[in-house]
């Protein structure tokens, strides 16, 4: 706004100095020439009749100042064939004031514009100079020298501006001015010269002459009056403003406002320029309604940069710059990255953008209802150093410890669900609950519940199927569905038998970031597969957890913002031994909470009927093990009682044999004793060893 209007009071100054050198021209002719007076006469009427079809920006509603030099127009016009003019008398009256104006003051506005354009340009350049400092350490004796710059920089351009600024409030002084008294010493000159004119006419130029006197010394009065009232202010605001000249300034003197539904400032927004470069250009921006507009130098509008209705607004790590905070709209589609100048601008730019993308500028009262939804949140969430010194306890020697805070195992719940206006915060919430706002690596602490095999940690996964010597365990797998998350916090909580539970933990996370300030975000890729959810790294592709899907019982979305959402996961073990304890997570996606809640229940589906399908199969492999078992009694018993017939048949065949050879001994034995008898005692020994 200040710009623009700055811009109306240069085109005014413009419009001034065109006039002033054409009427200047028109009076150094008849300074100049006096054979040409009576036409360089008409010119000046000519010129002061034509003062009303002037387009003076700031000066083109004054009528008195158009019926004055109407009236001066015709007096000139009818004189002008009779007038002769001294040099001495029209270089003193006429041309002194007037060459004045167009050499001292006129350039003095050329001069302060051109100033006041270098100390402009020195202040962008040592903020450029300021935004791409490094945020290492070592380098705080050059910090010290940009800032220094920025200082003298600023300082320079606000003293240039508004000496700028009382030059050209005074200029439409100056310009009325000017303007009469040369016409003034004009009219005077050629009446005590010529002595001319009738008695009548002579009488109406001098009381009109009089009148136009006063009239000057009336707008010099207030001019003088004017001035020195800007001079003033002028050193009241450079005392006051002396503060607000460093780039950072104290947040202790200057503390952050988190109940802001509209801003607006200079910020550097990044564009990308190719694939792995990108450019930083500083523009004005901001807030009208539920958008956010920008506005360059020069523009006569803002345009729309995004509509930050529920929006989401997040910290983020650019290369090598501070302050920098990312938006990305409620659909994921768009995205900027921006950069605030200081510390101050920075945390009320994403404190102003979450009040708006929760609508609160539709209220009557918005910054009353941001205040009393931030000390809501206050009182529902506080610090708990218990916890972190627990944690630590817990967690391994050199890891960096995450920012945690306490749930408030008394305080109320508000009125995000109305389901839970019968219900007390301990049926819940676990009284003295951690929330983790970061994602704890397997490598660094165990999961409960979650056995961890060799190799599954810091393992890099393709979540579209892997391949080499190890088979992995979601390659079976039906369904891989991968959605891009923010993971903002989990915390321990009592059931997992209702919704509620999810509701009420997204309301404690959500206020407890707000609360400590804690606006970075953990972007990963959830994997969403039969046999369990995958958070894996988007740049190096490692697992960072793994939830088996069995252990997950209950999975939902916000009621109003369905990019929310979280699911339960039912774990073993806990502060209790061999309890089962319950750990709710919850995350951020871009607009697609009820599609990850669809994809977990249709991956439950799927796992429930396989896992039918496995147990028919199994026992249907059961009723064939027996069956097999009973054909193979049978077979047996058959063939027991095939080799029993055997036996039978073996037996009958050897008692028909011992019967015949029974016959034959008899029929031996005596053939034998008729032989022995015939035969001596020599024959008979002789049978006997044969």
């Amino acid at each position: 706004q200040t710009r623009s209007l700055l811009g109306v009071f240069e085109e005014d100054a413009a419009a001034i100095s065109n006039y002033i050198n054409q009427l200047f021209q028109a009076m150094h002719r008849i300074y100049d020439a006096q054979n040409e007076l009576s036409a360089a006469t008409h010119l000046t009427s000519k010129l002061l009749k034509e003062y009303e079809k002037q387009r003076f920006p700031l000066g083109g509603d004054d009528e008195v100042m158009t019926s004055t030099l109407q009236q001066f127009a015709k007096v000139i016009d009818e004189l002008s064939s009779c007038h002769a003019v001294l040099s001495t008398q029209l270089a003193d009256a006429m041309m002194f004031p007037i060459t004045q104006f167009k050499e001292r003051d006129l350039k003095e506005i050329l001069t302060l514009k051109e100033v006041f354009q270098i100390a402009s340009n020195d202040h962008d350049a040592a903020i450029t100079r300021y935004s791409r400092l490094s945020k290492r350490k070592e380098n705080e004796k050059i910090k010290a020298e940009v800032t220094e710059d920025v200082y003298t920089s600023r300082k320079k351009q606000h003293q240039t501006m508004m000496h700028y600024f009382c030059a050209l409030n005074t200029l439409q002084y100056k310009k009325k001015i000017y303007l009469l008294e040369p016409l003034l010493g004009y009219m005077q000159a050629q009446i005590s010269f010529f002595k001319m004119g009738s008695e009548n006419l002579t009488e109406q130029l001098e009381e009109f002459l009089t009148n136009i006197g006063t009239s000057v010394q009336n707008v010099r009065r207030e001019m003088d009056c004017e001035v020195e009232n800007m001079q003033q202010t002028i050193e009241d605001l450079e005392v006051a403003s002396d503060p607000l000249y460093l780039p950072d300034p104290d947040p202790i003197k200057f503390p952050a406002h988190r109940n802001l539904t509209r801003k607006a400032g200079y910020l550097n927004a990044r564009s990308k320029t190719g694939l792995v470069s990108s450019s930083w250009e500083r523009q004005f921006y901001f807030t009208q309604g539920g958008n956010l507009m920008s506005q360059a130098r020069g523009d006569v509008a803002g345009g729309l940069v995004m509509d930050i209705d529920n929006c989401s607004v997040m910290a983020v790590d650019c290369e090598d710059r501070r302050y920098c905070f990312q938006i990305t709209s409620f659909d994921g589609k768009k995205s900027s990255i921006l950069q605030a100048e200081s510390k101050k601008d920075y945390e009320e730019w994403i404190c102003t953008i979450n009040n708006i993308s929760k609508q609160i500028y539709l209220s009557e009262n918005p910054e009353e209802i941001a205040a009393r939804v931030n000390q809501s949140a206050l009182e529902a969430v506080t610090p708990s150093p218990s916890f972190q010194q627990r944690h630590e306890s817990m967690r391994p020697a050199g890891q960096a410890r995450p920012p945690a805070a306490r749930t408030s195992s008394t305080g109320s719940l508000g009125s995000d669900s109305a389901a839970l206006s019968a219900l007390s915060l301990d049926s819940l919430v676990a009284p003295d609950t951690p929330i983790q706002f970061d994602i704890i690596s397997p490598v660094s602490e165990d999961l409960p519940g979650q056995a961890k095999s060799s190799g599954q940690s810091g393992r890099r996964t393709n979540p579209f199927g892997e391949s080499g010597g190890s088979k992995p365990e979601t390659e079976d797998s039906i369904l891989h569905q991968l959605f891009i998350v923010r993971f903002l916090g989990s915390m321990e909580v009592k059931s997992d038998e209702s919704p509620d539970v999810v509701y009420e933990t997204m309301r404690q996370i959500l206020a407890a970031r707000a609360i400590h300030n804690v606006f970075r975000m953990t972007e990963s890729h959830l994997l969403v597969t039969c046999d369990c959810l995958k958070l894996i790294d988007p740049q190096t592709q490692v697992t960072r957890l793994r939830f088996p899907l069995p252990n997950v019982v209950l999975y939902a979305t916000h009621q109003e913002n369905k990019r929310l959402f979280g699911f339960v996961l039912r774990t073993s073990g806990g502060r209790v031994e061999s309890h089962q304890t319950s750990i709710c997570y919850i995350f951020e996606s871009n607009n697609e909470g009820e599609k990850i809640c669809d994809s977990v229940g249709l991956a439950k589906q799927i796992a429930f009927h396989a896992e039918l399908d496995r147990k028919a199969s199994e026992k249907q492999k059961e009723i064939d093990r027996v069956k097999e078992k009973q054909q193979k009694e049978l077979n047996k018993q058959k063939q027991i009682e095939k080799d029993l017939e055997e036996q039978s048949r073996l037996i009958a065949a050897s008692s028909r044999s011992n019967q015949s050879s029974t016959e034959g001994q008899f029929v031996v034995l005596s053939s034998s004793q008729s032989e022995d008898s015939d035969l001596g005692e020599d024959g008979k020994k002789k049978r006997e060893s044969e």
